[in-house]
């Protein structure tokens, strides 16, 4: 019996998805231990995430933890994980993916589009923030931090009208209860990764790859390195407006990138279908380059970012 240490952020969420790879890998006869890591992202909650410039701001910490040999793999939401991982380090499995589209909340609407002018609408991300404006740039968007629990909270307090949240996390979480809407890619593009976990290890960790290869999903794996491609040549991270959606049609993958304005005033759509996910991407993130994205991404990046505090 092999005991493996996972190491996870300690939200509702980030533990339940600790705790299924826990369940999946106890299942094969393993022990698992889990140990709780504290983020800079989760430190940080007073701020929108759009104003933090720092990348990997949810997996540093944790991957100091694998450096140090305090845990043996570590659990990811795939959506936050840097595109460039350090030699140190690799992504030794790619779940299964659950939905990836987002889900639009409310007590009092079925929709978007019944939102009434002016209406409050809640939302952590600028890529979810520039495609909302850019469908109803009358709408007040407004920076929704913590975990789920607080956000649905904060809905029922009436602090808003509506909040957007990804619908793979209230569906594990089940949270479902006051999702309305299921909005579409062409709608609104999910961000790369949305829907998958990523298990990432030390390299040449040969033992626990060996272990975890079983969690990996390869229709899954193959459209979240379409898109994380696609994220890679863009230079972007978790927190900046850029959506990818990779689909696997028939052996082809069909691959949706957007890059957008935070005030929604443009939005840059671009639809490829190709056979291998790294050029594929890198096709789409050229082209978005080409089309004024470098533009949209480099006022985006020039913007002031808050420094961490230091723990």
């Amino acid at each position: 019996m092999t005991l493996l240490r996972i190491g996870s952020r300690g939200s509702q969420l980030a533990l339940w998805q600790a705790n299924h790879i826990a369940a999946l890998l106890r299942a094969r006869g393993h022990q698992v231990e889990l140990e709780i890591i504290k983020t800079t992202g989760d430190k940080i909650t007073d701020v929108a995430l759009a104003k933090v410039g720092t990348k990997g701001m949810f997996t540093k910490e944790i991957e100091e933890a694998l450096i140090e040999d305090r845990i043996d793999l570590a659990v990811h939401s795939l959506k936050d994980l840097p595109t460039e991982l350090a030699p140190e380090f690799e992504i030794a499995a790619i779940t299964e993916r659950q939905n990836p589209l987002d889900a639009f909340l409310s007590r009092r609407f079925q929709c978007i589009e019944e939102l009434p002018q002016g209406a409050r609408i809640g939302t952590s991300s600028l890529r979810r923030q520039a495609q909302l404006k850019a469908l109803r740039p009358d709408l007040a968007v407004f920076p929704l931090r913590g975990n789920v629990d607080t956000r649905l909270r904060k809905l029922d307090d009436g602090e808003y009208d509506a909040i957007i949240l990804a619908s793979a996390g209230l569906n594990r979480l089940g949270r479902t209860e006051l999702i309305r809407q299921i909005l579409t890619a062409d709608m609104m593009c999910p961000a790369a990764g949305q829907g998958a976990l990523g298990i990432e290890i030390r390299s040449r960790d040969e033992k626990t790859r060996r272990e975890v290869e079983f969690l990996n999903d390869p229709p899954t794996a193959k459209a979240a390195a379409c898109e994380r491609a696609l994220l890679n040549e863009l230079g972007g991270g978790c927190q900046v407006p850029i959506g990818a959606f990779a689909e696997v049609v028939d052996g082809k993958i069909q691959l949706t990138g957007v890059v957008a304005r935070p005030d929604g005033s443009t939005v840059l759509r671009e639809v490829r279908t190709g056979s291998d996910p790294q050029l594929l991407g890198r096709e789409v993130g050229q082209q978005l380059l080409r089309r004024g994205g470098g533009e949209i991404l480099r006022e985006v990046y020039g913007e002031p970012a808050v420094t961490p505090a230091q723990p």
